[in-house]
C-alpha cells in the first residue's frame, strides 16, 4: 500500500493536464464565438431592460420592454406573420422538395447534376436581388397579372404587395420558391444512400409508390428532413431584406415581422431598449422551435429494430 500511493500521486497531475488538453484545443474558437456570439447577445439582453434612445442617458425600466412584446398589438401582429412565414419557408418547401425528389429518385430522370444546380440557384442569388425581381412579377402591370389577363382571368389581377389580404402570402410564396431548392437537393442526397435492395425488397412485397414512400425514403431521409427544416424555420423567422425591399411592413402592418421591426424601433423610432427586447426574444423563439424540431428528429431516427430490442429487454 505504501508504495502504490506515491504512484497515485506522481500521475495525477499527468491525468489533469490530459483532461484539460481538449478545452486548451478549444479555447481559441471558444474565445472568438463569446467575442463575436456570446457577449453581442448578452449586451442586447441588458440593454433590453432599459428605455433608451441609443443617445441620451439609459432609463432601467426592467422587463417593461418584454411586457410591451405581448401587449403591443403590432409586436404580436409580428409575431404571427413570423409563423405564418414559417409554413412558406419550411413546410410547403419540405412538401415539394420531397415529392420532386421522390419523382427524380424513383425516374432516374438523366442529368440531375444539372437539375441540382438550377433549383439550388435561388441559394447563391442575393436576397434583395430576388426581392426587387419578385416586385416586379407583383407589380400591376407586372409578369403575373399580364399572364393572369392572357388566359382570361384578369379578375383575380391586383396589386398583390398592396393589397392587405394578399401582401403576407405573396411575400411568403416568395420564400418558399427560394427554400425549396434548398430542401430539395438535400432530399436527393439523402436519398440517393438508400440502397436499391430496399426498393427492389418492397417491391417483392407488394408495395406501391405511396406504400414504397412511407416505408423505404421517408424513414431514410429523417436525418435530412430535420436538417432542412431547421435551416428554413431559421430563414423563415428572421427574414428581414424581403420584407423590407418589397412591403416595408406594409400595407399597414400586414406583412411586418420581428426582424423588421427591430430595424424600424431603433433606426427609425429610437427605441432602441425595445428593439433590443424584440430580438432577444426573437432569438429565444427561434431557438426553441429549432429545439423542438431537432428532438424530434433524434427520437425519429431511432430504428425500429432498437426500438422493438429495448421493448423486449425491458419485457425480460
Amino acid at each position: 500500500m505504501p508504495s502504490s500511493s506515491p504512484n497515485r500521486r506522481t500521475r495525477s497531475p499527468g491525468g489533469a493536464s490530459r483532461s484539460l488538453r481538449p478545452y486548451l484545443y478549444l479555447a481559441p474558437a471558444l474565445l472568438v464565438y463569446g467575442a463575436l456570439v456570446l457577449y453581442p447577445l448578452g449586451r442586447a439582453a441588458h440593454l433590453s431592460l432599459f428605455d433608451w434612445d441609443g443617445l441620451s442617458l439609459a432609463t432601467f425600466v426592467g422587463f417593461e420592454n418584454y411586457v410591451d412584446v405581448f401587449t403591443d398589438e403590432r409586436l404580436r401582429a409580428a409575431f404571427l406573420h413570423s409563423l405564418v412565414f414559417v409554413f412558406f419557408y419550411a413546410i410547403l418547401p419540405l412538401v415539394l422538395g420531397l415529392v420532386a425528389a421522390t419523382v427524380l429518385t424513383r425516374a432516374k430522370v438523366r442529368g440531375i447534376g444539372l437539375f441540382r444546380t438550377i433549383v439550388f440557384l435561388p441559394q447563391v442569388i442575393a436576397m434583395v436581388v430576388v426581392a426587387i425581381a419578385w416586385r416586379q412579377i407583383y407589380a400591376p402591370d407586372g409578369a403575373l397579372n399580364v399572364m393572369l389577363r392572357a388566359v382570361g382571368l384578369g379578375d383575380f389581377a391586383r396589386a398583390w404587395l398592396g393589397d392587405y389580404d394578399f401582401a403576407l402570402p405573396a411575400v411568403g410564396l416568395i420564400g418558399s420558391w427560394v427554400s425549396t431548392g434548398l430542401v430539395t437537393v438535400l432530399l436527393l442526397a439523402g436519398m440517393a444512400r438508400i440502397p436499391r435492395e430496399q426498393f427492389e425488397a418492397a417491391r417483392l412485397d407488394g408495395a406501391g409508390p405511396v406504400r414504397e414512400f412511407f416505408a423505404v425514403i421517408l424513414p431514410a431521409v429523417r436525418a435530412e428532413i430535420t436538417v432542412a427544416l431547421t435551416l428554413t424555420i431559421v430563414a423563415s423567422l428572421k427574414t428581414f431584406d424581403l420584407v423590407y425591399v418589397t412591403t416595408r411592413g406594409g400595407p399597414g402592418s400586414s406583412t411586418t415581422v420581428p426582424s423588421y421591426e427591430v430595424y424600424v424601433r431603433a433606426f427609425e423610432l429610437g427605441e432602441v431598449g425595445s428593439a433590443a427586447a424584440v430580438g432577444i426574444t426573437l432569438t429565444l423563439l427561434i431557438f426553441l422551435i429549432n429545439l423542438a424540431v431537432n428532438r424530434v428528429g433524434e427520437r425519429s431516427d431511432d430504428p425500429a429494430g432498437n426500438r422493438s430490442r429495448k421493448s423486449r429487454e425491458r419485457a425480460r
